[in-house]
């Protein structure tokens, strides 16, 4: 146990340390104040006004719900779907094929006839 918090100790150690040693570039400084300000101001928001927070993390998930839902039901919509295609006799394919087939003919006599 006592080599474990070691190890988690100077991870932690050296974590710190190279944060400090990025911090010598000038354009990082800047960035990780800037992130800084960007989230304190959020936490002091979340601080001040915890209902408003809780409210919109209450509607976001309830959206996130309602969406697996309706992909789950859209997912259950098409399986249905594909089992019904699978039950369609041959012979009703062989009708298809054949009607796409007359379809198919007419359309390039239609178009012979136009050339001429």
């Amino acid at each position: 146990m006592a080599g474990s918090r070691k190890f988690w100790l100077g991870m932690a150690l050296g974590a710190l340390a190279g944060g400090v040693i990025s911090l010598f570039d000038k354009a990082t400084r800047h960035s990780v104040k800037e992130d800084f300000k960007k989230v304190s101001g959020s936490v002091t928001y979340i601080v001040k006004h915890p209902d408003e927070f809780i409210g919109e993390v209450k509607e976001t998930v309830n959206k996130v719900r309602t969406t697996v839902e309706q992909v789950s039901e859209d997912v259950s919509f098409i399986a249905e779907k594909v089992e019904e295609i699978k039950d369609v006799p041959p012979q009703v394919a062989g009708i298809v094929h054949e009607t796409k087939e007359v379809f198919g003919n007419m359309a390039q006599a239609e178009e012979d006839k136009n050339k001429q």
